[in-house]
């Protein structure tokens, strides 16, 4: 996610009686965006400065990015002239193509948007196999306009520039069947690991949803809770989660 003053890093946790718990792990200055996936955190700073996080202590990474991200692929990022990278064996190595804003939390594929908000897929195959130049890049264009948008195991959420909400099923080969429509507005929206979505509204309010799951208890046909995802289905009924912060 990404701040526009000093950012307080803090873990979350749900309990048992389904409240978030959130506790002081880290005090960064002038963190402007921060990922994680599979466990692992990085973020970049107001100077463009990569870390990421070992413990409790920000390690930095060499280069300079305006965005990063991990996940299932590995540790990608873009510069402040949109050429893209990948993180292999302790080095930047770019890649083809120009994104202002990526993501790697699907099933070991890609995405990302464009200076024109146009969204971008990399298939797992040469997500994996990229090990620098001469390595093939076959990005795929996908349909609509988005501004930022995330994946995770179920499917991949996006809003665009009037703050809409969008679902999309994406595979690892990118095949896709175009984006439904969510209620509600945010800016911003990042989707963990495990399925759950995190989003961020034009005030600043943090919600959270369920995510994708198996819906239990639900059924798919029940239009008004739970709509149909890639491998499952979500209660789409959003929470705040620290709402004023």
């Amino acid at each position: 996610m990404r701040a526009t003053a000093a950012v307080l890093l803090v873990l979350c946790l749900l309990t048992v009686s389904h409240a978030w718990d959130c506790q002081e792990v880290v005090n960064i200055k002038n963190l402007m965006q921060i990922d994680a996936g599979l466990g692992q955190v990085v973020a970049t700073d107001t100077s463009q400065i990569p870390y990421y996080l070992v413990g409790d202590k920000w390690i930095r990474l060499p280069g300079s990015l305006k965005h990063i991200t991990v996940g299932p692929a590995g540790i990608w990022g873009v510069n402040k002239d949109y050429a893209i990278y990948k993180y292999v064996a302790g080095n930047w190595v770019k890649a083809e193509g120009l994104l202002k804003q990526l993501d790697a939390g699907g099933e070991q594929f890609i995405v990302g948007a464009n200076m024109n908000d146009t969204p971008f897929c990399l298939t797992r195959s040469a997500t994996v196999g990229y090990k620098g130049p001469g390595s093939p890049l076959p990005w795929t264009g996908l349909p609509g306009a988005v501004k930022y948008y995330s994946c995770g195991p179920f499917g991949c959420w996006a809003v665009n520039k009037n703050d809409d909400i969008y679902l999309m099923s994406l595979n690892q080969d990118c095949q896709n069947n175009g984006w439904s429509h969510i209620d509600g507005k945010l800016s911003m929206i990042e989707v963990a690991t495990d399925g759950s979505v995190f989003g961020v509204n034009s005030a600043g309010q943090v919600y959270t949803s369920l995510g994708l799951s198996a819906c239990s208890g639900y059924q798919e046909s029940d239009a008004d809770r739970c709509r149909t995802g890639a491998n499952g289905c979500y209660e789409h009924k959003s929470n705040p989660l620290l709402p004023g912060r």
